[in-house]
């Protein structure tokens, strides 16, 4: 079978920083959704600073768990220009990630996660927060975490929904 010019699905990528927390959690949570509604996507993750190859941390599995989210197969991957040319849309989970993809030159496919989902991308360096990063922390920050990736991957495919759900 002949490759096409145009993916088949629409292609969202989910960075943060070691990517073993915050990203492997929204890939999987968009993954359920994406299930439920029975939209079309290729969804991955990575770090601008990850270690290649590391399984989420423990409060991730754990956390993950508890939210029906399985984890256990994931390995971190670091951010490269191979996905980033693979992404339709980046999805970060701070400002310092968006640098990192500038340096990339991903500018323009990028956007802070709370930003997007909250329809303010585009707004100035001041429009999102980010996700603060659960690593080290106690199992109610990784509550924490996942509750507030739960609402921001959902409003973000709302958004997206005119793409995803052809």
């Amino acid at each position: 079978m002949e490759s096409h010019s145009r993916p088949e699905s629409f292609r969202l990528l989910f960075v943060c920083s070691g990517n073993t927390c915050r990203s492997p959690l929204a890939c999987a949570l968009v993954e359920r959704e994406l299930a439920t509604l029975g939209w079309r996507a290729e969804v991955r993750s990575a770090g601008v600073g990850a270690v290649i190859g590391e399984p989420a941390s423990e409060g991730t599995l754990r956390v993950g768990t508890r939210h029906g989210l399985d984890l256990s197969g994931h390995r971190s991957r670091l951010l490269d220009v191979e996905l980033v040319e693979w992404a339709d849309l980046i999805m970060v989970m701070s400002p310092a990630h968006l640098l990192r993809l500038a340096e990339l030159d991903a500018a323009g496919k990028a956007a802070l996660l709370d930003a997007f989902a909250d329809g303010l991308q585009g707004e100035g360096d001041d429009a999102g927060m980010g996700v603060p990063d659960p690593f080290g922390g106690d199992d109610e920050t990784y509550e924490e975490t996942v509750h507030m990736l739960e609402e921001l991957v959902t409003k973000a495919l709302r958004r997206l929904e005119p793409i995803l759900a052809l």
